[in-house]
């Protein structure tokens, strides 16, 4: 079963629909023990980093999603559920992540003089074969919505990259970790791709 983990923030029925369309069920849940127990976890997101992370700790969700993602299992991030992987964000201040993946959430610089937030559709370059891209021509489109970009530590851990001013970090990927930054379900016929993609992992 493949769990969308709802922390009260998000496109989740979209998510879920996507997964739909492809063939695999999905549910919404908030409840630890079903978290816990899914064969595939999806992290999805919209909003503000530290308003994500204080939610997923008043639903008390952080050892439950940490957990899961240590056990092996497959896990998608989406978009903040991406962001919220890394050690720390600078939105809003400092704020700590879930501190499974080394690096930091950086802000586009404004000086770049593009639209903030970075929003539409944009080539992903890929930088190594992962799983979830199987399938999927290199510089595909995908769709995006955010201000903020993740910085990872380890260049290991880079799936694909996008340029929006700069060439930046848009998809991990380690073991059984994959978390994108654009949104699967709103990128059509290669969106549908990768979360079939998932489900078959």
């Amino acid at each position: 079963m493949i769990v969308v983990v709802d922390y009260g923030m998000g496109n989740l029925r979209s998510v879920q629909k996507g997964f739909e369309k492809v063939g695999a069920e999905a549910v919404i849940s908030r409840d630890a023990e079903e978290i816990t127990a899914a064969d595939k976890l999806v992290l999805p997101g919209v909003g503000a980093f530290p308003k994500c992370m204080e939610n997923l700790k008043e639903l008390n969700l952080v050892d439950p999603v940490v957990g899961f993602i240590r056990s092996g299992r497959p896990f998608l991030g989406i978009c903040l559920g991406l962001q919220l992987l890394f050690d720390e964000s600078e939105e809003f201040g400092t704020h700590e992540g879930l501190k499974v993946i080394r690096g930091k959430v950086r802000e586009f610089d404004r000086d770049m003089k593009l639209k903030i937030p970075h929003m539409g559709w944009n080539q992903v370059s890929t930088r190594k074969d992962v799983p979830i891209f199987e399938g999927i021509k290199d510089g595909s489109f995908f769709y995006f919505v955010h201000s903020f970009y993740v910085d990872p530590l380890d260049d290991r851990d880079i799936a694909a990259e996008t340029e929006y001013g700069i060439r930046f970090t848009c998809a991990v990927a380690r073991d059984n970790i994959y978390a994108v930054q654009f949104h699967p379900e709103k990128s059509q016929e290669n969106g549908l791709r990768i979360l079939k993609n998932f489900a078959n992992l």
